[in-house]
């Protein structure tokens, strides 16, 4: 399904409104909200939003966990970090228990071992089914989402939910949710705005099936709802 919007604005309340009704949701039926966050630059404005007056009182911050797609292996002061700006923009405007937030980094570990420590977490929280009540994605040009990069082995990971890797066009380690644990969502949003998104955006939703060149093909809900919310510069070829 794909939402077309106007403006970015449009967009950010639309995803923002869309967290607050899957977190009084999740918590009202079962107690807790789990939710995956994504970096970039694209969600600050959600985050933001997520952080005013207007929304963040809607939210029982207590019962919300809160995990990332994907992450740089970079300390979490550095500029790269999305877990970085995800604080600077939400984590540190609400009410959220410490103990519920899941960084992607940690000092003295490699990005490998960390994975399988990162996986171990995210089933304390969710169990052997591993079901998050939200996820949200970007998209880059490539048509890459968390850091599911074309033509990397871990487009081809059926076993792991947490992977992690170098990626030499990066010169850097990336540790990201595969596409299994992804697709186990109840609901996915995937943001993308921009005429640089354009052609990624029509072969993700029409092309031929190539997951190794554009991998938000890999992202297929078993039982979820997948949701695209774009511009209309993005949606321009599709």
């Amino acid at each position: 399904m794909i939402q077309i919007f106007d403006t970015i604005e449009e967009i950010n309340s639309t995803a923002a409104d869309i967290f607050v009704a899957s977190a009084q949701k999740a918590i009202s039926d079962k107690g807790k909200f789990s939710a995956v966050l994504t970096g970039g630059s694209s969600p600050a404005g959600i985050y933001r939003l997520l952080a005013s007056a207007d929304y963040k009182t809607k939210i029982d911050w207590n019962k919300v966990y809160i995990f990332w797609g994907d992450e740089r292996w970079v300390p979490l002061e550095d500029n790269l970090s999305n877990a970085k700006m995800s604080f600077e923009a939400l984590l540190s405007h609400v009410p959220i228990p410490q103990e519920n937030i899941f960084t992607m980094y940690e000092d003295g570990i490699s990005a490998e071992d960390y994975a399988v420590k990162y996986e171990q977490s995210i089933r304390s929280i969710l169990g052997s089914e591993g079901k998050f009540d939200l996820i949200l994605l970007g998209m880059g040009d490539d048509g890459h989402t968390a850091s599911l990069f074309p033509g990397e082995a871990v487009l081809n990971e059926q076993e792991k939910w947490v992977s992690a890797y170098r990626l030499e066009s990066q010169n850097m380690h990336r540790i990201t949710l595969t596409a299994p644990l992804i697709n186990k969502a109840e609901k996915i949003v995937v943001v993308a705005f921009g005429e640089k998104k354009a052609h990624a955006l029509k072969e993700v939703l029409h092309g031929a099936y190539n997951p190794s060149l554009y991998p938000m093909q890999l992202i297929k809900p078993v039982s979820g709802e997948l949701l695209f919310l774009v511009d209309k510069k993005a949606a321009e070829k599709a």
